[in-house]
């Protein structure tokens, strides 16, 4: 999902910043041929699922599959941890406690059982915008707990490369951090087990893929070939320097690209990994995206890329948006073709079916069935995994168990696409408009928040022993896990309109990012018109006073902002910037200076954006 790229890392996290980067070519070079490992068979783990043994003309693959785990081991917490229940007589209900990687692990492995058949794959960000427990050691633990969760494969997303391209080689091929070593004793990082597929990101100046572009699973002559890739937009959602030689390629053309170097190979089974998503029409888990009437259904980037996917290609399983669906989307030929996203967080995992012909080693499209399940917390913790996150917060308890501040209640982040403004949101915004506002520190007048770099809610109830109410700083990492550096800029006023069109325009038309906003910056939202028109342009006010397109003002926001990141283009078109603290370090600052166990912090009200729907 787009967000905040990691820039930095502030000292008393112990982390350096991120690795310097070698040149592409010299990463590629030193990285497995794409073509030779491309070309691997194999690779399942001897898992599945089938018709009883499998040995007739049609077999059942089960293919497992998730999407936007951003590290999350431990059981995320608040709204990050609920799913919404669509029920038979249409009203909904919220079903509280799900995720977290030992009831995955358990809910995988009970999938599998009886199932000789069966193949898991990820379509990207399993790791950055990730908790304490595991951005803080590089996303070793989690690169560690996919292994034992026995993926096969996953395509790159955006998030893999917020440290750039040199530290997702790490991920891949191990090998301890280049500046901070090993972090545990005697232990070297081994990498994955799993292949990355970037078939879209290439090296500007050969055109050779980045990491693999394709795998092929085999089980007892049954072959289904993987393509992975990230959306092409990546370059505008991550950090410029961790990029730099990289391009990302048009997803449809790269996926029919090596569809049809699969199909030379005699692999007629093919399901795409792709790294963007949809919008279904009801933020429901279980709703049924192919249900007829007039606003049913999914939008968004996906329809696109799958009504042009080539044919060849039998089923896609997507990300980014953090949604949940299972639709049908007909491919160019007019034949129906199952579209999958499985939420966010590890919530959900998805179970399709493929038929796979023996005769024609295709798979039979008709007979395609898919459903996401919920990940409760109602079965067994997977030991192993238990004592890995053991394990790595044992490690991270000095940093992660002090305390930094104090809440009355839950403080939301809403992963609710319809929920523009935050009580979060606006807790951040104030507490980077009151680190930048003095006038040594930048003069800001207001502060703009890009809600991708907000990651989960604080929430009252202790999640350690540090008692109810208590904001741990591991708490506050997981809020604001990218640690940018904080800036102040002069925009005109007129500049800071377009921005705020920008939310709901051009590159943000389908999937409106709304930009929290500081106390005091106030306009109207009217949902009920189109792009820009929906900025209601006389409503936005500074302290009660119009905005004067002619003026200038002085506005904190973070680098990835200021630098024009999540399509805000008119922001770094800004002058005399001027570099504060991170991100992290204002919250904490805020949090611990207006807060104790005596006052907590409220809720804020969330009333600074009056929408009309």
């Amino acid at each position: 999902m787009a967000a905040t790229p990691r820039k930095s890392r502030t000292a008393r996290r112990i982390l350096a910043a991120g690795a310097g980067l070698v040149t592409v070519g010299a990463l590629v070079a030193a990285m497995p041929s794409a073509g030779a490992a491309g070309d691997r068979f194999g690779g399942g783990h001897g898992h599945g699922h089938g018709h009883g043994k499998g040995q007739g003309r049609l077999v059942d693959v089960q293919l497992l599959s998730f999407n936007d785990l951003h590290g999350n081991l431990e059981p995320p917490t608040g709204s990050s941890g609920r799913l919404t229940h669509l029920n038979e007589d249409g009203t909904t209900r919220t079903i509280e406690g799900v995720g977290g990687v030992e009831y995955l692990a358990t809910h995988l492995r009970q999938a599998r059982e009886g199932n000789p058949y069966s193949v898991t794959a990820a379509a990207g960000d399993m790791i950055g915008a990730s908790p304490l427990v595991s951005g803080l050691f590089h996303d070793e633990p989690t690169v560690e707990a996919l292994n034992k969760l026995k993926l096969d494969v996953t395509s790159v997303g955006n998030h893999e490369f917020d440290e750039g391209a040199r530290e997702l080689a790490r991920m891949q091929n191990g090998g301890c951090h280049p500046t901070e070593g090993c972090f545990e004793k005697g232990k070297r990082f081994k990498g994955a087990d799993f292949p990355y597929l970037a078939a879209n990101v290439t090296n500007e100046k050969s055109g050779r893929p980045l990491l693999d572009p394709y795998f092929v699973w085999e089980r007892n002559g049954v072959r289904i070939g993987f393509i992975g890739v990230t959306l092409e937009g990546t370059a505008n959602i991550v950090s410029a320097e961790g990029i730099k030689g990289l391009k990302f390629g048009d997803e449809v053309e790269t996926i029919n690209k090596y569809a049809k170097v699969l199909e030379r190979k005699g692999v007629k089974s093919i399901v795409a990994l792709l790294h963007e998503g949809g919008l279904p029409a009801s933020g429901a888990y279980n709703y049924d995206c192919d249900s007829p009437g007039p606003g049913n259904g999914v939008s968004g980037p996906i329809v696109d890329i799958a009504k042009n996917v080539s044919p060849q290609v039998d089923a896609l399983v997507t990300g980014h948006t953090h949604q949940a669906y299972a639709c049908t989307i007909p491919d160019p030929a007019g034949k129906p073709r199952t579209v999958t996203s499985a939420a966010s967080f590890g919530r959900l995992y998805t179970d399709t079916t493929l038929t796979y012909d023996r005769r024609t080693k295709d798979i039979v499209r008709t007979a395609v069935a898919s459903a996401n399940h919920v990940v409760t917390r109602d079965v067994k913790p997977a030991g192993d995994m238990t004592r890995l996150i053991d394990r790595w917060k044992t490690l991270a308890a000095p940093i992660a168990n002090r305390p930094v501040g104090h809440v009355a209640a839950d403080i939301e982040n809403p992963l609710d696409l319809q929920a523009y403004e935050k009580p979060l949101g606006d807790l951040i915004a104030d507490a980077q408009l009151e680190g930048m506002a003095p006038a040594d520190k930048g003069g800001a007048q207001l502060a703009l928040m890009n809600p991708g770099g907000i990651r989960a809610p604080l929430t009252h109830k202790a999640s350690g022993a540090e008692g109810d109410g208590v904001v741990t700083y591991g708490e506050a990492y997981t809020v604001q896990p990218f640690t940018n550096m904080m800036t102040a800029v002069d925009l005109t006023g007129a500049q800071l309109v377009t921005a705020l069109q920008q939310q709901v325009s051009g590159a943000n038309l389908a999937s409106p990012k709304i930009l929290q906003v500081s106390k005091g910056f106030t306009y109207t939202l009217d949902m009920t018109k189109a792009g820009a028109d929906r900025i209601v342009v006389s409503s936005v006010r500074l302290n009660g006073e119009p905005i004067d397109p002619a003026k200038t003002y002085r506005v904190a926001m973070n680098e990835f902002l200021s630098g024009g990141g999540d399509g805000f283009a008119v922001l770094k078109d800004h002058k005399n910037k001027l570099v504060g603290a991170s991100d992290l370090d204002m919250f904490t600052a805020y949090l611990t200076a207006h807060s104790s166990a005596s006052a907590p912090l409220p809720v804020p009200a969330a009333n600074r954006i009056t929408v009309i729907k």
